[in-house]
């Protein structure tokens, strides 16, 4: 590689640093996901996801102005080929607490699960309670995990295609058992930004084998929908995220969280109804013309299309 195409790449990596680093900084303050004394365990899988995660949070933890520990865990489920010293070689390597636990659920999943049906289920189920276990033993604070934006978007066509509920990830909540504060820093984070940064920080990825490359798999059908829909219609994949982010309970009919039973033309509505009205909307996504990056490569000059 000549020196011209080094200087390019390292600023394309400074440059994608920085995106990430803001999106994470931005959704720990907009949730208060982290807070002075905490002790973040992260779960760190060999994926790209938890690698990026790592990362950034070490990064901010140099110049947080908050002070917080992180220790890296890792569980080991025995599967076949698992290469059981990539993780410790690599923690070592760049100073971190860590630990690794192991569990042999590769076994009771395939003993559980009859061949060719999906085991993700059970496989997470039986990871949940030995990480809260963990986290526990560890004295954390807080369960950090590696999902980020595409995920939390996947999930909530999942549930709306199969479950009939609009419900996704959140990016902060409390854990099945009661006991930990889960926290997911990249909730505002793409799935292409964190591929790009781990090939060029060259993480040494474990590939799942066990459940994630299954194939069939509901949450393949939707990603690859969602790739799609990325590729045809620019901005309509930050667009529905924010709108994950902008609910009127009073335009949708959820009676439990709306009391329309109640409504009279004096209640206080935050938008009335426009039922009648043309709508219009911008000829660029909403959540395309709030993406710097992208809104650059498009024609984002004002204009209006009325909809019949």
């Amino acid at each position: 590689m000549t020196h011209a195409a080094q200087a390019k790449a390292q600023y394309n990596l400074n440059k994608l640093h920085k995106r990430l680093r803001r999106g994470v900084g931005q959704a720990i303050a907009d949730f208060n996901m982290i807070e002075e004394g905490d002790k973040i365990m992260v779960c760190l899988s060999g994926g790209k996801d938890s690698y990026t995660l790592l990362d950034i949070l070490l990064n901010l933890q140099q110049s947080a102005p908050i002070n917080f520990a992180i220790v890296a865990v890792n569980l080991d489920q025995k599967q076949p080929g698992f290469p059981a010293d990539v993780l410790p070689a690599y923690l070592s390597g760049i100073g971190v607490d860590f630990q690794i636990v192991t569990e042999d659920t590769y076994s009771i999943v395939k003993d559980k699960i009859p061949e060719g049906k999906t085991t993700c289920s059970l496989c997470s189920r039986l990871r949940r309670g030995i990480l809260y276990r963990t986290a526990k033993e560890l004295g954390a604070t807080k369960i950090a995990l590696g999902h980020h934006r595409d995920d939390m978007l996947e999930t909530l066509f999942l549930n709306m295609f199969y479950g009939g509920k609009m419900k996704s990830m959140p990016p902060k909540l409390v854990s099945d058992n009661g006991e930990h504060i889960v926290i997911r820093p990249l909730a505002y984070c793409k799935e292409k930004d964190i591929e790009k940064y781990a090939v060029a920080r060259e993480f040494p990825i474990i590939p799942c084998n066990l459940c994630g490359s299954q194939d069939g798999l509901q949450r393949q059908v939707v990603k690859e929908m969602l790739q799609d829909w990325d590729k045809r219609f620019p901005g309509r994949i930050e667009t529905m995220f924010q709108a994950m982010q902008n609910i009127v309970p009073s335009h949708m009919i959820d009676k439990t969280l709306f009391n329309f039973a109640g409504l009279t033309k004096d209640t206080e509505l935050s938008e009335r109804d426009t039922a009648f009205d043309k709508q219009a909307v911008p000829a660029i996504p909403v959540g395309l013309a709030g993406d710097d990056e992208a809104a650059a490569e498009q024609d984002t000059s004002p204009q209006i299309i009325a909809l019949g």
